[in-house]
């Protein structure tokens, strides 16, 4: 192991970071893709169906700060198979919490926000949204074809801004003179508008 230089001896030149291998960066591209269509289609948060990606997170975040009447609204726009659905679901994955031995209670460092508990029902909804959103992300909603969003060139908005940026730096403002000592002011002539009493 190289011993460690105090501050004051450290090179002065920055170190490149090792290339990034090209799946590497299909992938980052990918999910940059997945998050501008998220930012550009906010509905997909509104599916009903998302509650069946994880049935305990949804109550836990959302269905425990409900109303009643908000409760019967989204289960009358489910219909009463999808309720029964999310139902038998949830009743599944706390039996298998339960057996594997993975109760929230177990400890450790909480690596997602959304396995914090929610303060109301605003922050319940966006630590939903985020749960919603890496999924997504990921790739992991096994009902969403990501093929037509990954091959969308237009939702390249960061790389498209990269580009806008380099070629502004690149170009030469117009404005400016190469020989600024040939240049010649103009000069004022007739009404400048300029009073001189």
């Amino acid at each position: 192991m190289a011993p460690i230089k105090p501050l004051g001896e450290q090179p002065d030149k920055p170190v490149p970071r090792v290339p990034k291998s090209p799946s590497r960066t299909a992938q980052i591209q990918a999910q940059n893709r997945r998050r501008e269509y998220l930012s550009r289609h906010p509905s997909y948060f509104d599916n009903l169906e998302h509650e069946l990606a994880d049935p305990v997170l949804y109550e836990r975040l959302v269905k425990r700060f409900q109303s009643a009447l908000e409760r019967e609204a989204e289960g009358k726009a489910k219909g009463y198979g999808r309720t029964l659905e999310a139902d038998l679901q949830r009743g599944e994955s706390k039996l298998k919490r339960l057996k594997d031995g993975d109760l929230e209670s177990s400890g450790g460092d909480l690596e997602h926000p959304w396995e914090k508990p929610a303060a109301d029902k605003a922050h319940g909804l966006l630590l939903w949204h985020a749960f919603l959103e890496e999924r997504f992300v990921h790739g992991l909603d096994e009902d969403f074809d990501y093929k037509p969003v990954d091959a969308d060139e237009d939702l390249d908005t960061m790389i498209r801004r990269d580009a806008q940026d380099a070629w502004f730096d690149d170009e030469e403002p117009s404005w400016i003179d190469e020989d600024e000592s040939s240049a010649q002011l103009p000069t004022r002539q007739g009404e400048t508008g300029v009073q001189d009493f």
